[in-house]
């Protein structure tokens, strides 16, 4: 049988092989650690839904659900997303941060965003970008794009982090021209188990910093980390709020809370603590 006769097989694209289930829970689940439970479905239609259903019927923390494929993948605003199979990373966590007063759980996907840069960075060798408040950015050919998006929501006594990663989409797949993959950004490695575990140990350890600190983001370095990591400060953006609002100004810093500061043409410092942030001007040019 020649390759053009053989069956089609899920397994098909050698580029694209599938998770070693057995390899990561042995790299990943410890005694002592904050990961207690790892899976892997082939594919599922949002796997922060999947996590939330067991969330609410108790499950431990530490729990982390992984889709080879996911079909109804969600961002914020119930934007969708989608991907070829295998084609990324789409997981889910399941966190109980219940010593840490409630006030500071919206840290929680700031967090995440720090840590997927931090393991990036080492795992990938990519320079991975902070967009306020979820949005993983780098850069393609000169150009910020979209690779990766953070959905943190309430699930029974905790928080469900759902992150999903554009790894190895070539230029023909992308969803968007403003998207585009580690491998479009140039990565040293598109090992989807090597990006996995860089990524979930720096959650780790952010997040363990963060609860030793009781959820303080200055005192456990989170703040002056995201700063560092934020391409949305010192550009002028648009932020469209809840209630068909909008508001430009340049984006000044981020506060103790968590907040986008806009600096408004009338010389007021304008908190937003939720929105959807266009990048108007400023570093990298461009509307993103």
């Amino acid at each position: 049988m020649t390759p053009s006769d053989a069956p089609h097989s899920r397994w098909s694209d050698l580029d694209r092989p599938p998770l070693n289930v057995p390899a990561l829970r042995r790299g990943l689940l410890r005694p002592g650690g904050l990961w207690t439970a790892l899976d892997v479905v082939e594919t599922t239609g949002s796997t922060n839904s999947d996590l939330a259903r067991r969330a609410a019927e108790g499950l431990a923390e530490g729990a982390v659900l992984i889709a080879e494929e996911q079909t109804a993948g969600r961002g914020r605003l119930d934007r969708t997303w989608t991907a070829p199979a295998r084609s990324g990373l789409f997981f889910s966590a399941f966190l109980t941060p219940g010593d840490v007063p409630v006030g500071r759980w919206g840290w929680l996907p700031l967090l995440a965003g720090v840590a997927t840069a931090t393991g990036l960075a080492r795992a990938a060798g990519v320079d991975t970008a902070l967009k306020w408040p979820n949005d993983l950015l780098v850069t393609v050919a000169g150009e910020e794009r979209k690779t990766g998006g953070i959905l943190a929501e309430r699930a029974g006594n905790g928080v469900v982090v759902g992150i999903g990663l554009n790894v190895s989409l070539r230029a023909e797949e992308l969803p968007a021209p403003t998207a585009g993959s580690l491998a479009l950004a140039g990565a040293v490695s598109t090992d989807r188990e090597t990006l996995l575990r860089g990524v979930l140990r720096s959650l780790e350890h952010w997040y363990g910093q963060w609860r030793a600190a009781d959820g303080d983001a200055a005192a456990s370095g989170l703040q002056e980390a995201y700063t560092a990591g934020c391409a949305t400060l010192g550009r002028t953006v648009r932020a469209q709020l809840p209630g068909d609002r909008t508001l430009t100004g340049e984006a000044v810093a981020i506060d103790g809370d968590g907040r986008l500061i806009l600096s408004t043409d009338d010389g007021l410092q304008e908190p937003v603590s939720a929105g959807d942030i266009v990048h108007l001007r400023g570093a990298g040019g461009g509307l993103t």
